[in-house]
């Protein structure tokens, strides 16, 4: 027995809705016919006749003219040709065994990218660029959400990048793409990189109301694994040294590593406003005065970690009116441990969780302003993390009383451990025991941190929140380093692929940003959702289509957020041709 694969095209009846002003519906019958387009490829529907309002209509009426139908049908009165086939005009039909499928291609992660691509309008900022009129994508435009788009959904080198949209993505705009031009579209965006970023801010900021007033900064580091002596060599046979892989104080650990300073500016919503990549051993402070130079018209404030906090570095963010915002280690600095945390003073709820009071030092000129900041959930998390520390604490004691040693070799490991050593002290006698005063203080600290600032026109929520924003900013540097993004390993070697490298990641940030805020779901499950949607081709001996497979319920709840409509089932038909 054989099976036959047809598209059914013919006459139906159908039923239309009307909305009125007032609210009320009028339905309408309608005798249509379908019938295929082959140019437009794409079935078509021609009103036969008009019946009339549906209350107008009489039942009995369309049901004697169904019968009627019927009996000339089955009386043998009329001969009924079989369907003719999309594909092929004529054809009898195709069997099962005859059909081919082709390996599946990626396509709901890349469906969803370009519709944001379009909707933020990054194709007319290039154009403008380039200084063409707005018209079909440019060759660069599209190697360019091609790279981007890669790096949102399989993060790879631009070779891979090639091969992953000939053979594993559906893109069919970008089919003919030359590894050249990939090439090409990187060097197009260094040379306009500061005029596209920033026009491209702005229209984000414009098209999705994002707060602007305060812009947060701060820096990392990437490093390279491939070292100067595997570089290409230049004309006098030495290897070319870039003037950015420079050794410095590595972020990530790896002093023995080249690297590049990379410094991103986002908002409190962590939508990336400009982006610069500096040698690998520039200190940061270093830093401000090109990018105040760089975003002079914005209310810029240096956010930094507590590693950040000295009086050096307090002086020169502070030089020619520069702000600061820097957390303060609670510990290791005198004045925030003797007289801003025990300050008295009642904590001003920002939200369920967050507190914040304000505690100011000195007078005049040389007064500092701390922002004393308690987070509930977080103080719970500690406390409850010390009473398992003590727990194990308590029983490493017993078993050290129940040794005739008085110095044993585990108690000089406890004193020592940063995880147990601040809840200890030796009694008279050379012997371990907890110090209740010791956990009272660490209790106090439970939920805390304390930053400050220079500002003076910076509210304490702002400051509050401000630490938010700058773990935002770490966030973000996570999401294009090590998660998502995978700025690292960084395959380009010269100067301006470098840039061009991370402001790519810099862009694709922007695209995840805006999707997470719209899904309020994290880039990882809104990629793996989208993932479920491929594209089939499937090859017949007349001719070929292709055909979305069907999208998850999580998928279609992610487009919808997102405010894409959903892929069409059938993307493109195709004839044999003849030989």
């Amino acid at each position: 027995m054989q099976h036959f694969v047809r598209y059914y095209m013919g006459m139906y009846l159908r039923a239309t809705k009307r909305r009125n002003k007032d609210g009320t519906s009028v339905v309408y019958y309608q005798l249509a016919e379908s019938h295929w387009d082959p140019e437009k490829r794409r079935s078509q529907a021609t009103v036969v006749h008009n019946f009339g309002r549906a209350e107008h209509v009489d039942p009995e009426a369309l049901r004697r003219l169904a019968d009627s139908i019927r009996k000339v049908v089955e009386g043998g009165g009329l001969t009924v040709k079989p369907p003719r086939s999309r594909s092929s005009a004529g054809a009898k039909g195709i069997a099962v065994e005859d059909l081919e499928l082709l390996p599946p291609k990626a396509y709901g992660g890349l469906y969803a990218l370009d519709a944001l691509w379009r909707e933020l309008g990054v194709d007319s900022v290039l154009d403008q660029a380039r200084g063409s009129k707005p018209g079909r994508r440019s060759p660069h435009a599209l190697a360019l959400f091609a790279m981007v788009a890669n790096r949102l959904l399989a993060p790879s080198s631009k070779l891979s990048c090639y091969h992953w949209l000939r053979n594993h993505a559906h893109f069919p705009a970008g089919k003919h793409l030359k590894l050249s031009q990939l090439y090409s579209a990187m060097d197009f965006l260094g040379a306009h990189a500061d005029e596209i970023e920033k026009k491209l801010f702005w229209r984000t900021a414009d098209l999705f109301s994002f707060d602007v007033d305060l812009v947060f900064f701060d820096t990392t580091t990437t490093y390279f694994e491939v070292d100067y002596r595997r570089q290409p060599k230049g004309e006098d046979g030495r290897p070319e040294v870039s003037a950015l892989r420079k050794r410095g104080h590595s972020k990530d650990k790896r002093p023995n590593n080249p690297q590049v300073i990379i410094a991103l500016a986002v908002t409190r919503d962590g939508i990336p406003v400009r982006s610069w990549v500096f040698p690998g051993n520039t200190v940061d402070a270093t830093t401000i005065a090109r990018v105040r130079a760089d975003l002079k018209e914005w209310r810029l404030t240096f956010v930094g970690d507590a590693g950040m906090h000295s009086e050096a570095n307090k002086k020169i963010l502070a030089s020619s009116g520069g702000r600061y915002l820097l957390a303060t280690p609670l510990r290791k600095v005198i004045e925030v441990y003797s007289d801003v945390l025990p300050r008295a003073g009642r904590f001003k709820k920002i939200n369920d969780q967050l507190k914040v009071k304000e505690v100011v030092v000195g007078e005049g000129e040389t007064r500092r302003r701390y922002f004393v900041c308690k987070n509930e959930s977080q103080a719970l998390r500690e406390g409850l993390h010390r009473e398992e520390i003590l727990e194990h604490l308590e029983e490493e004691l017993k078993a050290l009383a129940a040794s005739k040693d008085d110095h044993p070799k585990r108690a000089c490991e406890l004193l020592s451990s940063r995880r147990y050593g601040k809840y200890l002290r030796q009694s008279k006698k050379g012997r371990l025991e907890i110090d209740k005063a010791k956990v009272r203080s660490e209790e106090r600290l439970d939920g805390k941190w304390v930053v400050t600032t220079n500002d003076d026109s910076l509210s304490a929520e702002d400051g509050a929140l401000g630490y938010k924003a700058a773990m935002m900013i770490e966030s973000c540097f996570r999401r294009m380093k090590t998660t998502g993004l995978k700025l690292r390993p960084v395959f380009p070697w010269t100067n301006r692929r470098i840039v061009t490298h991370v402001q790519l990641c810099v862009i694709a940030l922007l695209l995840q940003r805006v999707a997470e805020l719209r899904c309020d779901e994290t880039w990882r499950n809104i990629r793996e959702a989208l993932a479920s949607i491929h594209v089939v081709e499937c090859v017949t001996p007349t001719g070929s289509f292709t055909k979305t497979t069907k999208p998850s319920s999580e998928a279609l709840d992610h487009l919808a957020s997102l405010g894409v409509q959903p892929p069409r089932k059938l993307l493109t038909v195709a004839t044999a041709s003849k030989a």
